[in-house]
């Protein structure tokens, strides 16, 4: 569980497993990956989750997320262990601004932190040669990024 950030979970005993070794969603921050380790989400109802919550949506509690994705409350209590609400002010500087790779323009990637203006352009030249990038994974690889740098990314961008 803890070397594979993407092994869904398939019991309610595997949820509480992962509660007890830490592994919670914070549900106004979660990815689709996030929402996708958690038995009986579907990728549908995990994309319409992330798309509430990037266009700004807060939920606060397991009934937000029931209707979110038209399930009874009593579906979802199960993985109410695993989850976590937390309340980010949207007018606070909690949540930085994360830009898509494959949107961004080279001006914006520059100010990103590590991103020069060589990197910037290095990045939409390789998106427009060889298509959108799948993940981080795939960026680094296909950039050679340094680890260092990469792990600074990871919280300045989302695909």
């Amino acid at each position: 569980m803890l070397n594979d950030p993407y092994h869904r979970l398939q019991s309610l005993s595997e949820v509480e497993v992962a509660v007890r070794l830490g592994l919670v969603v914070d549900v106004n921050r979660a990815s689709v990956d996030d929402w996708l380790r958690l038995p009986g989400i579907s990728i549908r109802q995990a994309r319409s989750l992330v798309s509430l919550t990037r266009a700004g949506v807060q939920f606060y509690c397991l009934e937000d997320v029931a209707g979110a994705i038209g399930a009874p409350v009593e579906q979802l209590q199960t993985l109410a262990p695993a989850l976590r609400f937390c309340f980010y002010d949207p007018d606070g500087a909690e949540l930085p601004v994360r830009l898509d790779p494959n949107l961004a323009s080279s001006e914006e990637l520059a100010n990103l932190p590590g991103v020069d203006s060589n990197l910037a352009q290095a990045i939409t030249h390789n998106r427009g040669q060889h298509g959108p990038y799948r993940d981080l994974a795939d960026l680094q690889q296909r950039l050679h990024l340094p680890p260092k740098l990469t792990a600074t990314l990871l919280h300045h961008i989302q695909f």
